[in-house]
């Protein structure tokens, strides 16, 4: 059979990812990735440490981050991004900045860590005040508040699993719970820290209960890395994803004909975007078969309708059940 006629295929842009060696979450990573856009992936030496500052420290070392970025040159990516929270904020703001020096000098193409990202979207979002999810122990937990501290961004509550291992395996209904615990006060966003967490599917939920942005490791990375090279990534009912990226030439209307297509930006129908705001239930969402199983999700009391691109502060939470009793 003659193929010859499909002329494909179509060539890809490359972003590359430089993950930890215990990071199980490539498929998660690639959902929020334009068709046009791939993934080129590559991790970290194996090192026999759990979950804790010294493995954060062990996962960052430049010497680490440079031979992960020369390897992945071949692939010819035009930005990479360093995919573990705590490998880039165990260093504070400083040794952050230092690792994407060491990785442009690598790399020379644009670098950014999960960390970075982070106060980028903080920052883009104008939230100084944040309530804070992660599976960590209190120590990384700790580290990662002054981090967050230092850039200037307020902990209002937190709640976190203490977990040294098979983070991965942590279901969407813990990631819930744990954010609901952690909303105790005035927050402007949420965060749930850890490349290696899943949360794609539950942050339309916990937007749409909480009220507020919500904000994951591996969406602020992507998000960040898409966002260098002037494409959007795809997240429905994401707030953060709402908007597209910024435009570097901004041509004036006087004399302009007919605007290009700008391609890789996919509109969300207003419609689509209110409908955020009727979810009630994980079963809602459409697709999602992974939290078809989970309890239906208890309504807000204060189900004043949110305008789209206007969030409300959140009432105050329900008394933990007896299996959060454990969180603080």
């Amino acid at each position: 059979m003659d193929v010859s006629f499909l002329g494909g295929p179509q060539p890809q842009r490359g972003v590359g990812v430089v993950a930890p060696f215990d990071f199980a979450l490539d498929r998660e990573l690639w959902r929020w990735m334009p068709d046009e856009i791939s993934l080129r992936l590559t991790r970290t030496p194996y090192v026999p440490v759990e979950v804790s500052l010294d493995l954060a420290r062990l996962v960052s070392e430049h010497e680490t981050l440079g031979e992960a970025v020369r390897a992945l040159g071949a692939s010819e990516p035009e930005v990479i991004a360093y995919a573990c929270t705590s490998g880039s904020f165990v260093g504070g703001i400083g040794g952050e900045r230092a690792m994407c020096e060491a990785m442009d000098r690598a790399g020379e193409v644009p670098s950014l860590t999960t960390s970075g990202a982070l106060l980028e979207a903080l920052e883009e979002l104008g939230a100084k005040r944040i309530a804070l999810v992660t599976p960590y122990t209190e120590s990384v937990t700790e580290s990662l508040e002054e981090y967050l501290a230092e850039a200037g961004v307020t902990v209002t509550g937190r709640a976190f699993l203490g977990l040294t291992r098979h983070i991965w395996k942590v279901p969407y209904r813990s990631v819930v719970d744990m954010a609901r615990q952690a909303v105790v006060g005035a927050a402007d966003a949420l965060f749930i820290s850890c490349t290696n967490l899943p949360t794609y599917d539950a942050i339309p939920q916990l937007e749409a209960e909480l009220r507020m942005p919500v904000l994951s490791a591996n969406q602020v990375t992507m998000w960040a890395a898409l966002r260098r090279i002037g494409a959007h990534a795809v997240g429905p009912y994401q707030g953060l994803l709402l908007n597209p990226p910024p435009v570097r030439h901004v041509p004036t209307l006087e004399g302009m004909g007919e605007l290009p297509e700008i391609s890789g930006i996919s509109e969300v129908p207003i419609a689509e975007i209110a409908r955020i705001n009727e979810i009630s239930e994980i079963s809602d969402i459409p697709g999602i078969a992974e939290m078809e199983r989970m309890e239906p999700v208890q309504q807000m009391q204060d189900s004043q309708p949110v305008q789209p691109g206007e969030w409300a502060q959140p009432s105050q939470p329900d008394a933990p059940t007896e299996e959060q009793e454990g969180w603080t």
